[in-house]
């Protein structure tokens, strides 16, 4: 099963630490947040990503170009493809304006038309994988989205059992669940996408839960966002004192060591 990842949103929150590059590649540690992403995913089994690139996508061209990952011939102008021992990473050009769910629907020639997980550069979480796809194929419906408990400026998901009945733009409360991405979804949501200018989660989420096609995966667990200088610190701090979201062990074959 193949890993979507959105890589190519301004990122103006954290500009001061992103400064010419993607906001993918901030730091934690010693790796940007594409590579703890991809390091989580291949230590349950999922191998090949497909990046979608916008601002500033020639600095994660030059990331993995710079590192254990070799560049293999496509013959597509708008792929690159980097292999590595245990991991392949298509990096796919999807525009600079694009919104979110248009970054989504370009990568469709890339995803075999097959179920995929999603995600996006701006959260680390300890969530179970695993537990999350046998959720996804019990339910049978077209989407999973992983829901957590936030700080409190997310879009709020209203719950019925599993079932998202509304999803709303704003929550102030700490004890409501919010959209924490890290979702499965299968290929028929990409034919709700109407163009460039589709917002993922006010457009399609929306509509799919109205549909009653989008369930939740309560994780009560780790989870947190990357999209303040604040944020990063606190991430960097947690990566010096055992970070939860670093359940791979150091011979695991992850993303490719590099510094």
């Amino acid at each position: 099963m193949k890993v979507a990842i959105l890589a190519g949103g301004l990122g103006s929150r954290l500009a001061e630490l992103a400064g010419s590059r993607a906001k993918a590649l901030v730091r934690i540690g010693e790796h940007p947040i594409l590579w703890h992403l991809i390091r989580y995913y291949c230590h349950f089994g999922y191998h090949e990503f497909v990046v979608a690139l916008g601002h500033q996508g020639d600095s994660v061209r030059a990331y993995f170009g710079e590192g254990a990952y070799r560049l293999e011939h496509t013959g597509k102008p708008s792929l690159q493809r980097w292999r590595n021992e245990a991991s392949i990473v298509d990096l796919v050009e999807t525009g600079q304006g694009t919104e979110n769910g248009g970054r989504i629907k370009r990568l469709a020639p890339f995803l075999d038309g097959k179920t995929f997980m999603l995600t996006w550069c701006d959260g680390l979480a300890d969530i179970d994988l695993h537990a999350l796809l046998a959720f996804h194929r019990q339910h049978g419906r077209l989407a999973t989205l992983t829901a957590v408990h936030p700080p409190g400026r997310f879009g709020r998901l209203d719950l019925a059992g599993d079932l998202v009945r509304s999803f709303e733009e704003k929550t102030t409360s700490e004890h409501e669940w919010i959209n924490g991405a890290f979702f499965v979804l299968e290929p028929g949501v990409l034919e709700r996408i109407d163009g460039d200018r589709a917002r993922f989660e006010h457009d399609v989420l929306s509509q799919l839960a109205r549909d009653g096609e989008l369930m939740a995966y309560r994780h009560g667990s780790f989870w947190r966002c990357v999209d303040t200088p604040k944020e990063a610190e606190e991430l960097n701090v947690l990566w010096r004192n055992g970070a939860p979201w670093k359940i791979w062990e150091a011979s695991d074959a992850g993303a490719g060591d590099r510094q």
